[in-house]
């Protein structure tokens, strides 16, 4: 069995997947947007969604994830109920990648030394989207 997060950024799909390639080294395998489904498609979107994900496939170390726009609904709750959780290999690479999601985010808990951790912070980035960054315990 193989779990993959799928996450919805209600519009901001393309926005966020460009930050995460340039400030954590992700790297999106595989984009299509809604007008390249085939036009008999359940996934026609309403019409002004045409350039919008439909789907993509990102990479970030050794982990694939997915990502969509979803269906843009203005009136959608924010994410909630789930984080990423990312472990960096090393505390420079922690910090880097903790400062880079608090980046118009808002942080939870500092990056800082744990009784499990010598690093661990929360954030939500400024798509809406928590994050856990850990250094292991053997790092």
């Amino acid at each position: 069995m193989y779990v993959q997060p799928y996450v919805f950024f209600n519009g901001r799909c393309e926005e966020a997947l460009e930050y995460y390639c340039e400030k954590l080294g992700a790297e999106v395998t595989f984009k299509m947007r809604y007008k390249e489904a085939p036009p008999d498609s359940e996934n026609r979107p309403r019409p002004g969604l045409e350039e919008k994900i439909m789907h993509a496939n990102v990479r970030m170390g050794s982990t694939d994830w997915m990502a969509s726009d979803g269906n843009c609904d203005p009136t959608a709750s924010p994410m909630n109920g789930f984080s990423l959780s990312l472990t960096a290999d090393d505390s420079a690479s922690a910090e880097k990648y903790f400062n880079a999601l608090a980046d118009g985010g808002q942080v939870t808990l500092p990056f800082q030394a744990t009784f499990w951790s010598k690093g661990f912070g929360m954030v939500v980035d400024r798509f809406g989207l928590m994050w856990m960054v850990t250094l292991p315990p053997e790092a």
